[in-house]
Order: C-alpha cells, then structure tokens, then sequence
C-alpha cells in the first residue's frame, strides 16, 4: 500500500523542482522531504527523480508516477471537500487568502470583529503575494482583485463586491516643498520590475529619469511618506494617511472588482457562510473609501 504522505511529499519536489522548495512550500525541513522520497521509491523499486545541479528533473518512472499521483491528489481532495461540506459546526479552522495591503490597511479590524464573534472559529490569514489555490484546498476563502470576472476558474463560486481604485500619491511635505521650488528631485516609487509610466514625466509634478524601487508595498508607502517622490496607490491605503496626499493633475485607475470566492462543498460550510456574509456587508460598506470617493481632496 502506498502511503499518500509519501506522494504528497513527490509532487511537492516534482512541482517545486529542487528539495528546498518543497520543503517550503510543505513547511518542514529538507531531511524530511528526501526521506518520503526515497521511501516512496523504494516501495515501488524506481527511481522518481535526476539529481542535478539545476534541480531536481523526473525520471521516465516518474514520469508515468506524477500521472497517477495528480489522479490520486484529485480523488483525496474531492473526498476531503465532500466530507466538509457536511460539516455545519461553527468551531474549527478557517483560512482566509488575500493580498497583503487588503488585510493591513483594510480589513484586520474586520478579521478581529469577525473572531470576537466566533470564538471556537480558528481563523488562519495568509496575506501574501501568492494566490492560495481554493481547489487543492491551500485556503477556504479568497478575497481577490479581479479586472475580468472571465479570467476565475469556474469551479470558483464568486460573491461580487465592490470596485477598487487606485491613485497617485507623494507626501503633503513633499508636495509643499515642490510647491515652494525645491530643487531635489521627485522620484517614481515603484514595486519590482515596473517602470516609470510615460506621464510621470509630463504631468504638472514630473518625476526624474532615476526611480526608487520598493520590494514589498510597505516599503513603497514608508518611502513616499518619507519624500522621496510619487507612487500608485489603493485609494483605500492613500486617502486614509494623513502624510500623503494625491498628486495635483492625475487622475483614479481601476484596479478591478473584489470578489469574495469559495469552492465546492466548501463553500457550504457554516463557518464558511457566516464569514463570506459578514466580509460581504463590510466591504459594501467600505465600496465610497474603495473608490476614492470618502474624502474631499485639497
């Protein structure tokens, strides 16, 4: 009999491509993952996987295994999903997935309401910059951004909520100081790869040729409100700091459409429902502030 452990351990290397990304990715150490692998190849007398120094590269066997491994991973979470869907007790644990600024500068007091609410529910936030996958279970609830309704998966049910906009946005200091004719220059904050859009550098605030790049987005907002020039923004993260003001002559993007989304029988769960109706009458509530229209601009 083959252990389903052991193959939950395979698809996470097959999938990760090296021992250290599945063992990330599965929360547990490296000597673990090459234990389950070498277990589940000695079971069934082949070996799954290349060592090379680029990684990890399947083997013609396992090849053929991660076939039948992915079948296997299929049928247990159609199981697992069937049997909780039948399950209308409130307590036990919840896992909500959405993009960090969401739960930061958003919905936190929300989540603690919600728990002051519901005790014996365990709530579990993963707020980060990957999408936990409803279908294989990695989280029950997803509260995502989504320019076109088209692109969701259909086995997703979807709660569609307000709409979300974003905004240019520099320090109030800096602005004055601008204002004033300082002569050091008003950067483009950006995240990453992105790059300076074309009318940052013809606008009433134009920016220098030379940007500031950020990792995260609390580390782009602590920038701008340190001066050090302009960036986009959530209208719900800009208007609501009191250091940072929108840059005179620019005007709201959509982002897109928040969309609260469950899976399958998951979705028919108690502690499932009370969340999504709650999280769903707050963020009607919140949909003026979402859209920049909570406070007047000076």
């Amino acid at each position: 009999m083959i252990d389903w452990d052991d193959v939950r351990y395979f698809l996470a290397v097959a999938r990760g491509g090296s021992v250290r990304a599945a063992a990330e990715r599965l929360g547990v150490n490296h000597s673990t993952v090459l234990r389950r692998v070498a277990q589940l190849e000695e079971r069934l007398g082949a070996q799954m996987f290349e060592r090379l120094p680029s990684g990890y590269r399947l083997t013609a066997a396992g090849e053929e295994v991660l076939e039948l491994a992915e079948q296997m991973e299929a049928s247990s979470h159609q199981l697992e999903t069937r049997v909780f869907g039948r399950d209308q007790g409130v307590r036990g644990r919840l896992r909500v997935t959405l993009a960090p600024p969401l739960a930061t500068h958003l919905l936190m007091p929300d989540f603690a309401d919600f728990a002051r609410l519901h005790p014996d529910i365990e709530m579990e936030i993963l707020s980060s910059g990957e999408l936990a996958n409803l279908t294989n279970r990695e989280a029950d609830v997803a509260i995502r951004v989504v320019y076109d309704r088209k692109t969701l998966p259909l086995n997703l049910h979807g709660l569609k909520g307000p709409e979300l906009f974003g905004g240019i946005y520099i320090s109030r200091d800096r602005l004055a100081a601008w204002r004033a004719g300082a002569p050091d220059p008003v950067r483009w904050i950006v995240i990453s790869i992105h790059g300076i859009p074309d009318w940052a550098h013809e606008g009433e605030v134009r920016t220098a040729e030379v940007p500031f790049r950020a990792t995260d987005a609390e580390a782009q907002i602590v920038a701008v409100r340190q001066g050090l020039g302009m960036t986009t923004l959530p209208c719900f993260v800009g208007d609501a700091d009191p250091l940072l003001v929108r840059v005179p002559g620019t005007d709201l993007h959509m982002y897109g459409t928040l969309w609260l989304l469950t899976q399958g029988e998951t979705r028919k769960t108690k502690r499932v429902r009370l969340f999504t109706k709650f999280v769903s009458r707050r963020l009607t509530a919140y949909a003026p502030l979402l859209a920049g229209l909570s406070v007047s601009r000076d």
